[in-house]
């Protein structure tokens, strides 16, 4: 039998993809770029600086440091970056 060339539509978990997305709150979308600054919250309360890329031989991220506030984090996290582009 040949396979016709209707096109299909990819449905995940008994839902249109597409249509679920399409109703994400702005909020998911900032957590994303969030993300790319790797700072996350422990169940201590405290802020974990992590390194943007994995390491290719453990595949997990280099811990860059533990703070008590976000801003700290933050802080740190612009230090590390502005040393790793000077000259």
């Amino acid at each position: 039998m040949r396979a016709s060339s209707v096109p299909v539509r990819i449905v995940r978990g008994g839902r249109d993809h597409a249509a679920v997305t399409a109703r994400l709150p702005q909020a998911c979308c900032d957590a994303r770029e969030e993300d790319a600054s790797m700072i996350r919250k422990l169940a201590s309360g405290e802020y974990r600086l992590y390194s943007r890329k994995q390491d290719p031989r453990t595949g997990k991220r280099r811990n860059l440091g533990t703070f008590k506030t976000r801003a700290a984090a933050e802080k740190h996290e612009r230090e590390v970056q502005y040393f790793k582009r000077r000259g």
